[in-house]
């Protein structure tokens, strides 16, 4: 494999190929095909993958740190990888799973999460502002001072999250589950609660004016 050559993006068409381990860090990868690739392990960190097609891809432990990943990564499998400082605004993650990633300072703003799974993941101030979540696993999960200002979490289930001081405003939580979650001092100024789950939910010095 020509991996110097795939690094200065002289190779465009890679769909399905091994380049498990592989060093790809700093790769201009702008509209490469990795769809159904195996990337376990491999250093993409600092690649600009904008544009790449990502869907199906085997991303496991694969290290992403500051890499410009707004790409299409439907269904793919990112558990375990180093995403820290990502950028994913706008990325199509419908159906990934994320579960055990390093996601501290990404940006998923106006990112596509229907169905991804980020069960237990620590989330901790990640922008979420006007993404779509809807349906989304994110039981367990650590949002404490994340923005979800606008997202779409209709149907996402936050049984037992942390959602300390996050921000909701303007979210659609329609028929969200937020069995046993913490939204101690949460701001939900206008957001849609309507059918949500709140068994067993903290909502000590959550603000809710004008939620409905």
């Amino acid at each position: 494999m020509e991996i110097e050559a795939i690094r200065a993006g002289k190779i465009k068409q890679l769909s399905g190929a091994n380049l498990d381990d592989e060093d790809l860090s700093g790769g201009q990868l702008e509209q490469i095909n990795l769809a159904g690739a195996s990337l376990v392990g491999t250093n993409l960190s600092r690649a600009n993958l904008n544009g790449a097609r990502l869907d199906g891809a085997k991303l496991l432990c694969a290290q992403l740190v500051s890499a410009d990943v707004r790409a299409n990564c439907l269904g793919a499998n990112l558990m375990q990888a180093n995403l820290a400082g990502a950028d994913l605004r706008g990325s199509n993650l419908r159906g990934a799973n994320l579960m055990g990633a390093n996601l501290a300072q990404v940006s998923f703003a106006g990112a596509f999460l229907s169905g991804a799974n980020l069960m237990g993941v620590n989330l901790q101030g990640v922008d979420f502002r006007g993404a779509d979540l809807r349906g989304a696993n994110l039981n367990s999960a650590n949002l404490k001072g994340a923005d979800l200002s606008q997202a779409d979490l209709q149907g996402a289930s936050l049984c037992d999250a942390n959602c300390e001081e996050a921000d909701l405003r303007g979210a659609n939580l329609a028929g969200a589950n937020l069995t046993g979650a913490n939204l101690l001092c949460a701001e939900l100024d206008d957001a849609n609660i309507s059918g949500v789950k709140l068994e067993r939910a903290c909502l000590l010095g959550t603000s809710l004016e004008s939620s409905s």
